[in-house]
């Protein structure tokens, strides 16, 4: 098997087979950094190449009107069984194959083309390999990159390339976190009178998110759906204590259409009596904004098919900067965490195909 440095840009399944074969966990990217940095050096000279931590840009300087910024992040979540790239046919398994080492791969042969033929280029391209997206927000390479270098990634378009199965999936949810507290007093449970049980007083909350279906919402002809659901409790001393305190979190997922403040009043609303109530954290929605012209061109290009985004994204971090952004990527988004996550060849064919085709590249 090929490794990064070598794999042929026009087997986009291979070059994606290598990429799998460099572990990049979480906050274990530096690796596969280092090598999507050497190839692009190596092969994309006309590109400018700049290094932000583990965080790779590659920009061209074409003098076009308008600039596409296309990302992808470098890391994966932990191991299935499923660390080592195994290619069947026209199907590559491995992890991080649709999720997404496959769009990095149609990124790097962009990168390429876009460096051997720029004179036929539509936009200026920026190409974003960042670190961090599958943990925590505060290690989030793109939002290291917003706070402190964002001319890197400035742009009048921004396209994920997140798999969507070969879907324009338009904008995203918003989330809220929600930790409610109850507290009660401890008392022998011989004696439950004499004190107060904390998991009794949560139990009409628990019992009003539990039987709460947020109605979808429509935006730009698009329905979000939404979800409400308890994620965590605790609470308990022992087998022979009255509980004194009770928690629990909440996850909301909600339409673009809202705002953080109205998802989170809805959500506290059904939160009525606890003692304490704590935003564990927040992501807005990202908007559709299909009506945005390159939005719209990128769509009407090939008559796109559109659907809602289920789950956030980075698109949010675009559109909070006012860069419409799109979700477009190679690969089942259904697989992605799984054992059997996998990418085929038609997938990241058809994505380089689109891509290469609105960027003006027509034909390898």
């Amino acid at each position: 098997m090929s490794d990064v440095a070598t794999a042929d840009r026009r087997d986009l399944l291979s070059l994606t087979a290598a990429l799998v074969a460099v572990p990049s966990l979480s906050r274990d990217e530096t690796s596969l950094a280092d090598a999507i940095e050497a190839r692009l050096r190596a092969r994309a000279p006309r590109l400018e190449v700049a290094r932000v931590g583990d965080n790779v840009i590659a920009r061209t300087r074409f003098g076009r009107p308008r600039r596409v910024v296309l990302g992808g992040h470098l890391d994966t979540v932990p191991a299935n069984a499923n660390e080592t790239p195994r290619v069947e046919g026209d199907i590559l398994h491995g992890l991080g194959s649709a999720d997404m080492k496959g769009g990095l791969a149609v990124l790097l042969a962009l990168a390429e083309d876009l460096s051997e033929r720029g004179e036929d280029a539509r936009h200026d391209a920026t190409l974003v390999f960042y670190v961090a997206e599958e943990i925590a927000d505060e290690f989030n390479g793109l939002r290291a990159l917003f706070e402190r270098d964002a001319d890197l990634i400035a742009g009048d378009l921004a396209i994920l390339l997140e798999p969507t199965g070969g879907w324009v999936e338009a904008g995203c949810q918003g989330v809220v976190i929600l930790q409610a507290t109850f507290h009660g007093s401890r008392a022998h449970t011989a004696r439950p009178w004499m004190g107060q049980n904390a998991i009794g007083r949560a139990a009409g909350a628990l019992a009003r998110v539990a039987a709460s279906e947020p109605e979808p919402l429509a935006l730009d002809g698009l329905e979000y759906r939404q979800a409400l659901q308890v994620v965590r409790v605790e609470g308990g001393v022992a087998n022979n204590v009255v509980p004194d305190r009770c928690s629990f979190v909440v996850n909301r997922r909600f339409a673009p259409s809202l705002s953080i403040a109205q998802a989170r009043a809805e959500v506290e609303e059904l939160l009525e009596g606890a003692d304490e109530i704590e935003l564990v954290t927040s992501s807005p929605a990202a908007p559709p904004n299909l009506g945005a012209p390159l939005v719209a061109e990128f769509v009407g290009t090939l008559d796109l098919a559109v659907r809602p985004k289920l789950g956030w994204t980075d698109v949010a971090r675009f559109a909070a900067a006012g860069i419409p952004a799109l979700n477009f990527g190679p690969g089942d988004p259904s697989l992605a965490h799984t054992a059997d996550e996998c990418v085929d060849r038609e997938s990241l064919d058809g994505c380089y195909a689109v891509l290469g085709y609105f960027l003006g590249l027509r034909g390898r």
